[in-house]
């Protein structure tokens, strides 16, 4: 007998023998309709260079969810964290030329290619973390986002890095005398070298591995960093005095390669936008988690805090004029504006 179909046959011994709500779903799973994969326009990578449970990464990541749902899946962005795409300024250069698409940069390393970039890495430029994003977020801000232009690329949203302190063992620095003399490890900047040796003490450049042992073996007596790096590196462990001074606030950028922005419609591009500034706000609140976990980690082991008094920070400020006049002399106007700001 010619079978047409499905055979009733096979259907009613498997009828009997299961419930019918297993038939229903066998039967809608046979029978539905079949639900077809979105295959994206647009398969981009973004370059990361923290791990991938950093703040910085996991706000990348909901960019890119964002990106995805708000898109239908048209544009789908992976994220590559660990530096897998190399370096930030590897990552910078390769987007000049759309080998990268998207990518998570320290504004120091910005700064090394635009170096008017450098007047918001300025020490003691900031009242506090509300000045700052009140720059960020205002026309100053937007002016600074535009700039990336400059360099082939495109400013989407400022990320949060917090704060660098001073912190030491031996003695507390509660004012600028306790620094005359000491030696504190600086990372490779010629600005941080400058800014130290500004308050009175002796810059001594060590990479960041090492920091633990030089301050162990006394190579050192102090260093700067956020709570994080404090805590993270262990530092906390060798160095039981931690000064809450901020000298330097460096905002980080999230950027597009010009070369895929302009391969993007309109519409995309300002979606683009909209969920990079969400994304933003959405770092720094796993920023400041991740600070006060990292302060209480440190305080717990035994780590004094000293904060210093906006009198006392005053004097630190003023001791950065002539760093100011190296960094920043062709930019002094807009110092200006942004401390008054």
């Amino acid at each position: 007998m010619k079978k047409e179909g499905i055979n009733k046959a096979i259907w009613i011994p498997v009828i009997a023998g299961v419930g019918a709500l297993t038939i229903l779903t066998a039967l809608l799973v046979f029978f539905g309709p079949r639900r077809t994969e979105v295959i994206p326009e647009h398969v981009l990578f973004y370059a990361e260079n923290q791990t991938p449970d950093y703040p910085t990464t996991l706000g990348g990541q909901r960019f890119a969810d964002l990106v995805y749902e708000r898109t239908d899946g048209r544009i789908k962005i992976l994220i590559k964290s660990g530096a897998e795409l190399g370096s930030e300024g590897e990552v910078i250069d390769q987007m000049k030329y759309g080998g990268i698409a998207f990518a998570r940069v320290s504004l120091s390393q910005m700064a090394e290619r635009i170096p008017e970039m450098n007047v918001l890495l300025m020490p003691y430029l900031y009242d506090g973390p509300e000045h700052m994003w009140r720059i960020l977020e205002g026309s100053i801000g937007d002016e600074f986002l535009q700039k990336a232009g400059n360099y082939d690329l495109v400013g989407l949203s400022w990320y949060d890095a917090g704060a660098r302190n001073f912190y030491s063992t031996g003695k507390p620095i509660t004012c600028l005398e306790d620094l005359q003399g000491m030696k504190i490890r600086v990372q490779e900047s010629s600005m941080m070298a400058d800014m130290v040796s500004a308050l009175g003490a002796s810059p001594v450049e060590v990479v960041y591995a090492e920091v633990y042992s030089a301050i162990e073996q006394g190579i050192v007596q102090g260093a700067e960093n956020n709570w994080p790096s404090y805590e993270a590196m262990n530092h906390y462990k060798v160095a039981e005095y931690y000064t809450i001074d901020e000298h330097v606030r460096v905002p980080e950028m999230q950027i597009c390669s010009k070369v895929v922005w302009e391969k993007l419609s309109k519409e995309d591009q300002e979606i683009l936008l909209e969920c990079a500034k969400e994304s933003a706000l959405y770092e720094r609140e796993l920023w400041k988690e991740r600070e006060e976990t990292s302060r209480q980690i440190a305080v717990d082991y035994g780590t004094t805090v000293i904060e210093l008094s906006a009198d006392e920070k005053k004097r630190f400020r003023n001791a950065m004029s002539g760093v100011y006049e190296k960094y920043c002399g062709d930019y002094m106007d807009l110092l200006d504006r942004i401390m008054e700001y």
